[in-house]
């Protein structure tokens, strides 16, 4: 079994976490229980930078907090000397209340309202991330009402499909996201924005995907976004001194996935950029990147209690906890698969193969089939790994379930930092019915 980050068994063949025994947490907060361990999340943060400080090269590393959203994890990600991406008011007002500087937050969604822009404005954030056309006539109105500027970096699509799945793959040219670079939509909207009074063009953004494992499209995304920067300096004059690479970059779920450390992917983006701005006579601009499940992906642990089991004869054995497609919405969603342990058996041998079910009233309410285990019985704490990102930022109250709760686990100590909702909590913002009588 592989154990990530500080996870271990102890003496009690117990999982542990952060130096808190997973079962422990169990029976203190509950089930289910997202856990996660934040000296992973530190550990790979430090990873990032330490690789753009050791080249030399200007950098910002974001946060792509839509993985994971809270006030915690922010004020986390701020220690840690990150920038941030939220893609929608409510993502930047967590960041508001959580203290985060303003000046380092990113506003990035392909229909920001005018509400939101204008939230934007009046925090005075570091950047705005333009995704369209009309968002552009947005901040044009915005900033000369308000006399106030704005960095901005336009969100092109490239043309690169990375090799990963179809409804997480956002640079090739089909995509709801951003100005094509191949037809033409790229230079209209460096067009209208390069010399505006207000509007400061910083450069260009991408993202070509999620949950990849090479570093090849990265240098291809990187070659055509530093050339068509350096084909708008030589026709205008006008110089970007951002490229923004996104994120994307793969995690380990199961046996099959093979990602690569941290460095080397910044490596390699850090090579090609100078590479090919050199070979354009192009400055070298600072590096953007936006690690999101790269951070909390394998630093988040869900831990269920076992409940009901059945066998189908010949077929298979099923074993149900106490969550499900409400806190995990991704197998269901798009087949996303996942490794597990039982956390107060961790020692014990794996005899048994257990599809497990959620509780919710779907068949296709699965977390993951075909799950070498131990033989469980009820009570049992499963441990789910690897659910750090799109878990809790995804979970519903689909069968009215309440949403789980969130601990931090560090150096041995443990703490709540989001609560578990109650059943007053779900129908918190329900109104009674009442009869109109006509009059």
């Amino acid at each position: 079994m592989h154990l990530y980050g500080t996870q271990k068994i102890n003496a009690q063949g117990h999982l542990e976490i952060g130096g808190t025994d997973a079962v422990e947490l169990a029976k203190t907060y509950g089930t289910p229980l997202f856990v996660y361990d934040i000296a992973l999340f530190r550990e790979r943060a430090q990873a990032f930078q330490k690789t753009f400080e050791e080249a030399g090269i200007g950098y910002q590393v974001a946060y792509a907090s839509k993985a994971f959203s809270s006030i915690a994890i922010y004020q986390v990600a701020a220690e840690e000397n990150l920038s941030l991406d939220v893609v929608s008011g409510g993502e930047l007002y967590t960041a508001l209340k959580a203290g985060f500087p303003k000046e380092k937050i990113h506003f990035h969604g392909n229909n920001k309202s005018l509400e939101e822009l204008e939230m934007a404005f009046e925090e005075g954030i570091g950047c705005i991330v333009v995704d369209n056309f009309h968002e552009i006539g947005q901040l044009k109105k915005i900033s000369k009402d308000r006399k106030q500027p704005m960095n901005i970096l336009l969100r092109v699509t490239p043309g690169i499909e990375a090799h990963t799945h179809d409804y997480i793959t956002t640079g090739q040219e089909d995509s709801k996201f951003g100005f094509d670079l191949n037809n033409g939509q790229a230079d209209d909207a460096f067009g209208q924005t390069h010399e505006h009074k207000y509007l400061k063009l910083l450069g260009l953004h991408c993202h070509i995907g999620s949950q990849i494992f090479d570093t090849a499209a990265f240098r291809m995304a990187a070659e055509k976004l530093i050339g068509k920067m350096s084909a708008w300096h030589g026709e205008t004059g006008y110089l970007c001194p951002v490229l923004n690479l996104g994120g994307g970059f793969g995690i380990r779920y199961t046996a099959e996935d093979e990602p690569l450390e941290p460095s080397v992917y910044v490596k390699g983006m850090i090579e090609t950029v100078k590479e090919t701005a050199a070979a354009a006579v192009f400055p070298l601009p600072e590096i953007w990147i936006e690690p999101g499940r790269s951070l909390v992906g394998d630093a988040g642990t869900t831990l269920y209690t076992v409940g009901s089991m059945k066998e189908v004869p010949g077929t298979r054995k099923y074993a149900a906890v106490d969550g499900g497609m409400s806190d995990n919405i991704r197998p269901a969603l798009y087949g996303a698969k996942y490794s597990s342990l039982v956390a107060n058996k961790a020692e014990a041998a794996l005899t048994e193969h257990y599809t497990i079910a959620g509780k919710c009233c779907e068949s296709g309410d699965k977390l993951i089939e075909d799950a070498e285990l131990p033989p469980l019985e009820a009570g049992d704490i499963l441990s789910v790994f690897c659910t750090g990102a799109y878990g809790y930022s995804m979970a519903s109250n689909y069968n009215r379930l309440a949403r789980p709760a969130v601990v931090f686990v560090e150096d041995g100590g443990h703490q709540l930092v989001v609560k578990r909702e109650t059943l007053e909590d779900l129908i918190g913002q329900d109104m009674s019915y009442r009869k109109q009588v006509k009059s």
